[in-house]
């Protein structure tokens, strides 16, 4: 999974970079519930966030960010005035 940020790449991780791996995240949750097919595990994001950069860096109104996920595919949304 990668983000940019107006060009800028914020993150880039895979599996790799998990603090716990998928086995153990599904072993564990599998303790407390039944996992179904097409079940989501959300396991957060990879390094790089915003509040993680020195000085932190926030999004603002008209900033364009593209994601995506190899295999997958990738998006783009841009930030509005709320």
């Amino acid at each position: 999974m990668w983000l940019d940020v107006d060009g800028r790449r914020f993150q880039d991780g895979s599996t790799r970079t998990m603090v716990f791996g998928v086995a153990h995240l599904v072993s564990y949750i599998s303790r407390f519930m039944s996992l179904q097919p097409e079940d989501i595990i959300s396991t957060g994001t990879p390094p790089g966030v915003g509040l993680g950069q020195k000085p932190p860096v926030y999004l603002k109104a008209g900033q364009t960010m593209r994601l995506g996920i190899s295999g997958l595919g990738e998006q783009r949304q841009t930030t509005i005035q709320a």
